[in-house]
């Protein structure tokens, strides 16, 4: 994300909430891009944005104590509130657990417990050995680490884990709308292009702080202005059906949720090149 962007849509959410407002810094994996990271906090220190209230990390990074505590103490003093750490059986599949042990603990030590959050920490406490199980058995670890903490089958999540756990009917979804996701979330995710997600609603497109700045999104707001985001707010993704059917989608004899039947239908959507100014960008549906 260009550092303007970030800048700007900072400068908009204290514009909309001020001291309340809360900067979560994820990503993806934002440590991957460490010295990025890094410019987008002084610059905010120096136009007196206040502190992130959170960076967020899978530690797979975290492969030495001196590299540990060089760059937390660069976020203590960049004045950083927060440190998530992310550990679960899809992480460990590809992160080394005892690096995240480890950061864990230095970031404890560092920055105090009641800074540092791990989501979740019975799988820091009892890591599980994705790399060396077979198949049915991984898939099973999958089912269940969603049955102890539950998702959102958004994304990847939509695809081939929301077809291992669905088990409710579409007549049971069809009466559900997503009033409640568009008007009671807790804030936006904004991607590296600019485009802004209500919630965690990836792949629908609300606005770009890079044309427009996010108060005057947040203003402009109202489902009623799209299609596709009235028939979601009125209906819920039910309410695409009709449509999607006639481009061929065929129904599932059942669902891990709504999220999974919206994720399946906009799939359809953008691949057939429909509603492109809210359906996007490229990678959430690749």
């Amino acid at each position: 994300m260009p550092i303007d962007t970030a800048l700007d849509a900072w400068k908009s959410l204290k514009k909309l909430a001020g001291d309340a407002a809360k900067v979560h810094l994820t990503g993806g994996e934002p440590f991957l891009y460490w010295e990025h990271l890094c410019r987008i906090l002084r610059e905010a220190q120096k136009a007196n944005l206040g502190a992130v209230d959170m960076v967020e990390t899978n530690g797979f990074w975290a492969t030495s104590e001196e590299l540990i505590r060089q760059r937390l103490q660069i976020l203590k003093e960049l004045g950083a509130k927060h440190l998530k750490i992310s550990t679960d059986p899809f992480h460990q599949e590809y992160v080394e657990a005892e690096h995240v042990r480890l950061l864990a603990r230095i970031a404890t030590e560092i920055l105090g417990p009641e800074r540092v959050l791990v989501r979740w920490q019975k799988y820091l406490a009892a890591p599980v050995s994705m790399k060396s199980l077979p198949t049915a058995q991984r898939e099973q670890t999958y089912v269940s680490a969603v049955r102890d903490y539950p998702c959102r089958f958004t994304g990847r999540a939509g695809g081939r884990l929301a077809d291992l756990v669905a088990a409710t009917p579409i007549e049971q979804i069809a009466s559900m709308n997503c009033r409640a996701e568009f008007l009671g979330a807790k804030g936006v995710h904004i991607d590296p292009f600019g485009n802004v997600f209500s919630g965690t609603c990836s792949g629908i497109i609300i606005g770009s702080v890079s044309q427009t700045p996010l108060e005057q999104i947040w203003q402009q707001f109202h489902p009623a202005n799209n299609e596709v985001l009235n028939t979601l707010f009125t209906l819920g993704p039910s309410g695409l059906l009709s449509l999607a059917e006639k481009l061929g989608y065929r129904k599932a004899p059942l669902y891990a949720s709504k999220c999974h039947l919206c994720t399946s239908i906009r799939q359809l959507f953008f691949e057939k090149g429909l509603h492109s100014s809210i359906l996007g960008p490229v990678d959430c549906y690749t």
